[in-house]
């Protein structure tokens, strides 16, 4: 079985609404599950993240999916304590060729949402990882999803503490993505 992590960090449970949704496509997909993970404050002692068996699941899996509210134009701290514990992992390029995608929200239309994706893109990159966006534009063909028109990944607003359904769905739009290419991929390599 091939397998999509999702790790995450949420504060009010918007950037969880979008990990569930991630799943949900995952599983949409013949023999490919999801298992996620949230990062707990308890995972995080003297600002580092100590969680080794999360990432040994993650080195596990065929693709990962970040997520993280955006907090002052990028993820929260809680999410850059578990991206800098990986860099043993970066070290020996543990996670090198795994497909990568992201999500994120943040209270405002616009922001800066996009400098979150933007850093997931960028942690991915330094692993050695395949960045997959979104394929649906806004407008073009128009599916009901990507309502704010971002293509790096999924880019959410909530201006009320609740997760509007249009992005919830463009979250479970991108885990069927991914989970589309984990299955072609690994089956094409086989």
């Amino acid at each position: 079985m091939k397998k999509v992590g999702v790790v995450y960090f949420s504060k009010t449970d918007i950037t969880s609404a979008l990990a569930d949704g991630i799943l949900e496509g995952v599983v949409e997909v013949k023999d490919v599950d999801a298992e996620q993970y949230r990062i707990l404050g308890e995972d995080i002692i003297c600002g580092r993240y100590t969680n080794g068996n999360v990432l040994e699941a993650l080195s596990k899996c065929h693709a990962i999916v970040f997520g993280s509210p955006t907090y002052m134009g990028g993820p929260s701290a809680q999410f850059k304590a578990f991206a800098d514990a990986t860099s043993d992992i970066w070290c020996k390029q543990g996670w090198g060729d795994k497909i990568a995608a992201g999500f994120t929200c943040g209270s405002a239309q616009n922001g800066d949402q996009g400098s979150t994706l933007q850093y997931f893109v960028t942690l991915a990159n330094q692993h050695g990882m395949v960045w997959l966006g979104l394929n649906s534009a806004i407008g073009y063909k128009d599916r009901g999803v990507n309502r704010l028109g971002c293509q790096l990944g999924v880019s959410a607003w909530s201006p009320d503490g609740i997760a509007n359904k249009e992005d919830v769905a463009t979250a479970k739009y991108l885990g069927h993505r991914v989970a589309d290419l984990v299955g072609n991929l690994t089956s094409n390599s086989s």
